[in-house]
């Protein structure tokens, strides 16, 4: 594919203020999500805890870590 020509960044301000297709010009492999680089915490929960949350994340379809993301989300959201 070939590259696209060189642009100024007030044309592709423009260009994408106008709804144009800019996906050319953006490099995907290294765009990121301020604020949502993952950040690994380790939390110790009871027994029960931990199958209460198993069962209810069974029931909901998602993992376990994935119910606690939402919950906590929820809480601070």
């Amino acid at each position: 594919m070939k590259a696209p020509e060189s642009i100024t960044a007030e044309e592709l301000d423009e260009m994408f203020d106008n709804g144009e297709d800019i996906s050319a010009y953006v490099d995907w492999s290294k765009a990121r999500r301020p604020n949502q680089e993952p950040k690994r915490v380790n939390v110790d929960f009871p027994a029960w805890m931990v199958r209460d949350l198993d069962k209810e994340a069974g029931r909901l379809g998602v993992t376990r870590q994935s119910l606690i993301k939402m919950w906590i989300a929820e809480k601070l959201g």
